[in-house]
């Protein structure tokens, strides 16, 4: 599955099992490690692999403001005036709420996208709008866990007439993803990020307690964002690295 995130890696004919069987991903990373890149990368990669299929497009649903902040990063060698990037149809939210509003509205869909990508999930949900609307210390726990059952109904039923895949990023500060223990109940493939040795790159993993993939099979990317460009420097196993 990590093949996904990079370009030039032959991703229908390496796909693993986990992600047919389970088509919704959460990939979690500390701050400016590049994970908006690597959605977008995966949103390219997905709406390029349509091409040669059903031709369906991918929605790529972020803050307007955070994403021209901080653009994403592509892989060298990807044309930016290519049609491709015209079937991904960006969708801005300002918070939960557009979040929502769209996955309540998932089942009109005459054709499902193949994939929607929420870039910085978490940080949609403020804390004090979110105590204030459900009148609980904890309301943005109970908002995470609401929408991420909404977004879980809506896949799970576009899945019964084509694949469509789900994919979030959040940040987190430490070894593991913030608010672990909402994202497990909805979210069976989580990747996480950490830093390298200094040099700036970055090693992308799936989490073993998570994912249903069989551990000799479980990859581990190794990148870095460098001259603007998204660069993969190997894909090893993990007694590899």
């Amino acid at each position: 599955m990590v093949v996904r995130f990079f370009a030039g890696t032959g991703m229908r004919q390496i796909e693993d099992q986990s992600l047919s069987n389970n088509p919704i991903v959460l990939l979690s990373g500390p701050p400016s490690c590049g994970k908006t890149s690597l959605l977008f990368q995966f949103a390219f990669n997905a709406t390029l692999e349509e091409t040669h299929y059903s031709n369906r497009k991918v929605v790529f649903i972020c803050n307007r403001q955070r994403l021209e902040t901080n653009p994403p990063f592509l892989s060298q060698g990807i044309d930016t005036s290519s049609d491709t990037f015209h079937r991904i149809e960006m969708k801005y939210v300002d918070d939960d709420e557009g979040i929502k509003k769209y996955f309540a509205a998932f089942h009109l869909h005459d054709t499902f996208p193949a994939a929607v990508v929420i870039d910085d999930f978490g940080n949609f949900f403020d804390d004090r709008s979110c105590q204030e609307r459900y009148g609980n210390p904890r309301g943005r726990d109970l908002a995470m866990v609401r929408t991420l059952a909404l977004c879980h109904n809506a896949i799970v039923h576009a899945n019964e007439t084509s694949p469509c895949k789900l994919l979030l990023s959040d940040t987190h500060h430490g070894d593991t993803p913030r608010l672990l223990f909402i994202y497990k109940r909805w979210v069976p493939t989580i990747f996480t990020i950490r830093g390298g040795d200094g040099s700036g790159s970055f090693y992308l993993k799936s989490n073993g307690n998570l994912g249903s993939e069989d551990s000799g099979r479980r990859r581990i990317a190794k990148y870095s964002i460098a001259l603007q460009y998204l660069i993969l420097e190997g894909i090893t196993e993990p007694c590899e690295q």
